[in-house]
């Protein structure tokens, strides 16, 4: 069963917090296991045997790895399990259709279903023994504390990527206050409202304008439909990383903050910055500064921003378009660490903030589109080279009915709505109220990166 829906959330959320809230300290943690492991389980039965087996492995790796000397060969084996398992499941039919498409040969493919978040928990176990090899944090000696940390619902299935010493001493002794409570609460109502008020329709008019042949699309219509997909990522994601972060401190654990407004950015650099900036860090501090970083040299610099944006691409999912786009970012980073971001740095903002933003949309075209005729027939549409002309009648049709919500999307995704959010409990619950209608008059409510 795949898990393409939010509804499930509102039957389980309440039953879970009134029996957190109900229970003794010493029973929250194994609650929180019990409520993630289900949670899991509920979207993708078969694969919650994948997640115990990730949880004991890395489990039973961190502990050689406080109890034998061999600590380089232990840590090695636990990246290889990990990457193993997520190669298996993610990338094995990206491996055979290469193969096939290379050599001729006609391999079968596995068509194996992706389980759900397994990018996000195979990092967040590595991020953990990787740390633990450091001696950066405590080994993890409780083994209901350690489950719960790889398996915590609210951040299970699309991040943010969470180290275990930003909630360490949280699954030992963590408070819960009323103010904690009502903050969680706001940020989740808003996170929601994010996703399914605006990141759902969004979606509606991308999935409308991409049905349409790129030889029959206006240049109005696709800068529209890719537009409308560059609000949908930002506020599925953002607005997801919103319900976590809320969640999370509804059950007493502060996550860091995955997303800046990073449509506000005035370089590519600055975006990175910005967007999901858990995964930077991560690539940051696991394979950009181990491999050299900055320190040896421009080449070797070079060489590095290559390997973490191909392999940042690759980790967004097993296609061609994903390599393309890492590589696109990193040839536009290395550009900019050059000698771009110093001719940038003396333009003015706007010129700044449209030079990003039109790298940026670019970019979501080779993200969403997953053939090279496909990438480059959008983009022949949205400058011109199409056939259907410049103004369609689809156009007017889709700016109209769409306004208000396209709109809302410029206002939030800017840094200064930070002024406008809203605050009351009456704002906050019409807020709810105006979400929950939208899901359940509604069949589309995915999570694009549950599928990362």
């Amino acid at each position: 069963m795949v898990f393409s829906s939010i509804t499930f959330l509102f039957y389980f959320l309440p039953i879970t917090i009134a029996l957190y809230y109900l229970a003794p300290f010493r029973m929250k943690n194994i609650i929180l296991l019990i409520s993630s492991l289900f949670f899991y389980a509920w979207g993708e039965p078969v694969y919650i045997f994948l997640m115990i087996f990730s949880i004991i492995a890395n489990y039973a790796m961190g502990e050689l790895l406080c109890r034998v000397d061999g600590k380089k060969k232990v840590l090695a084996l636990a990246i290889v399990v990990n990457l193993a398992i997520l190669g298996f499941f993610k990338y094995a039919d990206f491996a055979i259709n290469t193969v096939n498409s290379i050599l001729g040969t006609s391999i079968n493919i596995m068509e194996l279903p992706l389980p759900i978040g397994i990018s996000f928990y195979t990092f967040q176990a590595m991020s953990y023994l990787i740390d633990l090899y450091k001696d950066e944090v405590s080994p993890q000696r409780n083994f209901i504390n350690f489950a719960a940390y790889i398996a915590l619902f609210p951040q299970l299935v699309a991040g943010p990527i969470v180290r275990l010493q930003t909630v360490e001493r949280s699954f030992i002794y963590r408070e819960h206050t009323l103010d904690d409570f009502v903050a969680g609460s706001k940020r989740f109502i808003i996170g929601l409202a994010k996703k399914v008020l605006i990141a759902n329709n969004m979606g509606l008019i991308w999935n409308q304008v991409i049905a349409t042949e790129p030889g029959s699309l206006s240049m109005a219509s696709a800068w529209i439909g890719i537009v409308a997909f560059t609000f949908q990522i930002y506020f599925d994601f953002s607005g997801y990383s919103d319900m976590a972060i809320g969640l999370g401190r509804i059950f007493g654990f502060k996550y860091n903050e995955n997303f800046r407004f990073p449509y506000s950015s005035k370089s590519i650099t600055e975006f990175w910055r910005r967007w999901h900036m858990s995964l930077s860090s991560w690539f940051r501090d696991y394979v950009y500064i181990p491999l050299g970083g900055n320190r040896k040299g421009l080449a070797i610099q070079i060489r590095n921003i290559l390997v973490v944006w191909i392999l940042t691409g690759l980790w967004h999912g097993a296609s061609w378009n994903f390599v393309f786009w890492g590589f696109y970012f990193a040839i536009i980073l290395i550009a900019e660490k050059m000698f771009l971001l110093k001719w940038i740095e003396r333009q003015s903002n706007a010129v700044r903030h449209i030079y990003t933003m039109l790298l940026v949309i670019i970019s979501w075209v080779i993200f969403c589109i997953d053939s090279v005729s496909g990438i480059f027939g959008y983009l022949g549409a949205m400058f011109g080279l199409g056939g259907g002309g410049i103004l369609g009648a689809d156009s007017l049709y889709l700016l109209g009915s769409n306004f208000i919500f396209i709109l809302a999307a410029f206002i939030f995704s800017s840094e200064k709505s930070e002024n406008i959010r809203p605050n009351g409990i009456i704002a906050l619950t019409l807020l709810l109220i105006l979400s929950i209608c939208f899901i359940m008059s509604s069949t589309y409510n995915p999570f694009l990166y549950f599928r990362f």
